[in-house]
C-alpha cells in the first residue's frame, strides 16, 4: 500500500512539474500576442492617423486619435519618462524571473498580459522620438471624447496591463497562489 501511495505521490509531483512549462508557455504566448497587437496597432495609427482629425466610431462612444504620451498612465508625470522606462524594465525582469514558478493558468494569463503591455509601451519609450529611453508612447483610443476629455487616451498595451492587473487582483482575492494552490485561510 505504501508503494502505491509513493507512486501516486510521485505521479502527482511529476504532473505538477509537467504543468510548469505549459503555464510558462501560456504566459509567454499571451505576452507575445499582447505585444504584437500593440505594436501592429501603433504602426497602423502612426501611418493613418498622424495629422488627421479623430475618427468617430460607435456613434461617438469611441474615437481613434493619435496622441504622444511621455508620462505614465493618464499622462501623469510627463517629465519622468526615464523613470517609467526603468520601472517597465524592472517589471519585465520580475515577471520573466517569476514565470518559472507559475503553475496557475489564471496567473499565467494575468502576468502574460502585464508583460506584453509593459513590453509594448517600453518599445515606444526605447525606439520613438525624442530618443532612446525618452520616447513618447503612442496612445490612440479615446472614450466619449476625441481628445481624452472624458477618459484619458490609451492604447492596447495599457488595456493589457489593466486587464492583467484586474485579473491578478481577482486571483489574489480568491486566494489563488502562483502555483495554483489556494492560500490557507488565516485564523
Amino acid at each position: 500500500m505504501s508503494e502505491h501511495r509513493e507512486r501516486t505521490n510521485g505521479s502527482h509531483r511529476d504532473s505538477a512539474a509537467g504543468s510548469q512549462p505549459v503555464r510558462r508557455r501560456v504566459l509567454l504566448l499571451v505576452a507575445l500576442v499582447a505585444l504584437s497587437l500593440d505594436l501592429v496597432s501603433k504602426i497602423v495609427v502612426v501611418a493613418t492617423l498622424s495629422d488627421r482629425a479623430p475618427v468617430k466610431l460607435l456613434g461617438g462612444l469611441l474615437y481613434l486619435t493619435e496622441a504622444r504620451n511621455t508620462g505614465a498612465a493618464f499622462s501623469f508625470a510627463p517629465g519622468a519618462t526615464m523613470v517609467f522606462t526603468i520601472i517597465a524594465m524592472v517589471v519585465i525582469v520580475i515577471i520573466v524571473r517569476t514565470s518559472g514558478r507559475v503553475r496557475s493558468a489564471g496567473w499565467a494569463v494575468a502576468l502574460g498580459l502585464i508583460l506584453g503591455g509593459a513590453a509594448g509601451n517600453l518599445t515606444d519609450r526605447v525606439l520613438r522620438s525624442p530618443g532612446p529611453l525618452r520616447g513618447a508612447v503612442i496612445d490612440f483610443l479615446s472614450v466619449l471624447d476625441p481628445y481624452g476629455g472624458f477618459y484619458p487616451i490609451f492604447n492596447l498595451a495599457d488595456s493589457a496591463i489593466v486587464c492583467g492587473g484586474v485579473l491578478a487582483v481577482i486571483l489574489a482575492f480568491r486566494g489563488i497562489d502562483l502555483d495554483g494552490s489556494r492560500a490557507r485561510s488565516r485564523s
